[in-house]
């Protein structure tokens, strides 16, 4: 009786307090959702403006991606011109060689038969004394007669056909000129579509610049950030819930004092000396013998996609967020550079994709895809067939990029798997 009088006051002593402690919590309770629901409406607005750009982003680096397609056809073009041009050249030079070396044996037997032809003719006529040397000579006369015919008519020939060459290498030349004009126009379009493009990244960079630090590191992907105040509106409701129970006092503590300790780590981890800048990734190449087994039998055997420096690791911390790591790895290299298959495959992704750019996914058999992403322009299309170190992209910054490079990955049954184990090691 005695103990249960102890507990009752001191319930009526805790009481108040406590209703105090709820009263607080409720307050920041109230001041933390309405922080969120600002939050919310700046974030609505935000995308409404990005959605606009993004559209137009897109659809210009879908266009660079065309226009680089077309200019590589109309380069293989002038590349068959060019050496159709050489083979009329070439025949055109055996026809005159030709024409000459018939033009000498005609005059040869043009001499010839002037000198004998006639004066032999007539002595074989008052000669009568052997008919059949007669017969066998007039045979023989008319052979040299046909002969001298048919070369007329073999150099006649020779000279028609070196007329339709020297017209052919006319009609060829014309059309290589009109095919590198086209080149140009296409090259001109191309440059137009590029200020376009840097005229639309210039905005977009802009209008997230001008945002909160926190809040560009979310707007990166809506759906991350929809997760995560998801996250946010749940705790603030169990904490609200919690907070009227008498447990609530000891566990703020206990969160004020784990926040006080971070406080106080990241105080010393300022005031530490800092870290030497990390060394630069490694070199990788997309150069050496490609690989014709299974992929499952490929690790460690592989080339690289594309010649350069490696950025980022698979497994490194992405963009300064602990949370948020490398499922791939990041390649810097030249705009412009030919992107290769790693493996054959079959492609079933080339398009444009939010924070991938334009982006080409070969699938390699047994759940085995390949990834690359931020390219510039994109040389095959879904459905396509590619064979190992066949040019499929060519490299660039699309997606929202700083720098050119490429994103590589490899997904195993749709798990990432990091790239360095397939690829062959740089000495």
């Amino acid at each position: 009786m005695f103990r249960a009088l102890i507990v009752l006051a001191l319930s009526c002593l805790l009481s108040p307090a406590f209703a105090d402690e709820r009263a607080q919590t409720q307050q920041q309770l109230d001041a933390t959702r309405q922080d969120i629901a600002e939050l919310k409406k700046m974030l609505g607005q935000l995308q409404q403006e990005k959605s606009g750009v993004q559209k137009d982003l897109r659809s210009t680096e879908t266009d660079i991606g065309k226009l680089e397609k077309q200019v590589e056809a109309l380069q293989q073009e002038l590349k068959k011109t060019q050496g159709e041009l050489e083979r009329l050249d070439h025949e055109k030079k055996k026809l005159q060689s030709a024409r000459v070396e018939q033009q000498r044996l005609i005059a040869i037997q043009a001499r010839s038969a002037y000198q004998n032809g006639r004066e032999e003719y007539l002595k074989l006529l008052l000669n009568q004394q052997n008919p059949e040397k007669f017969a066998r000579t007039l045979t023989y006369y008319d052979y040299l007669s046909q002969a001298r015919l048919e070369q007329l008519r073999s150099f006649n020939e020779t000279l028609r056909q070196l007329a339709n060459v020297e017209q052919d290498i006319s009609l060829q030349q014309a059309q290589l000129l009109a095919q590198q004009g086209n080149l140009d126009a296409q090259r001109q379009e191309l440059e137009k579509v590029r200020t376009e493009r840097q005229q639309v990244l210039a905005k977009l960079n802009n209008d997230v610049k001008a945002r909160d630090q926190k809040l560009q590191a979310r707007e990166q992907d809506q759906a991350d950030l929809s997760k995560v105040l998801k996250t946010i509106e749940e705790t603030l409701a169990r904490q609200a819930r919690e907070a009227e129970e008498a447990r609530q006092k000891a566990l703020l503590a206990a969160q004020e004092a784990e926040k006080q300790r971070q406080r106080e780590a990241l105080a010393a981890k300022e005031d530490a000396p800092s870290k030497p800048k990390s060394i630069p990734g490694p070199l990788v190449s997309s150069s050496g013998e490609t690989f014709g087994g299974a992929f499952s039998s490929a690790r460690g055997k592989l080339p690289w996609p594309v010649n350069g420096r490696l950025l980022a690791r698979f497994g490194e911390t992405r963009g300064g967020d602990s949370r948020t790591k490398w499922d791939g790895v990041m390649i810097s290299a030249s705009p412009g550079s030919q992107v290769r298959a790693v493996h054959g495959g079959r492609v079933v992704f080339a398009d444009w994709l939010r924070g991938a750019g334009l982006l080409v996914i070969l699938d390699h058999g047994n759940g085995y895809l390949s990834l690359y992403g931020h390219n510039q322009s994109l040389l095959k299309s879904a459905g396509d067939v590619v064979k190992a170190g066949e040019a499929i992209s060519t490299v660039g910054n699309s997606g929202g990029q700083d720098s050119s490079g490429l994103y590589f990955a490899i997904r195993q049954q749709g798990r990432p798997s990091d790239p360095a184990q397939w690829c062959r090691a740089q000495g």
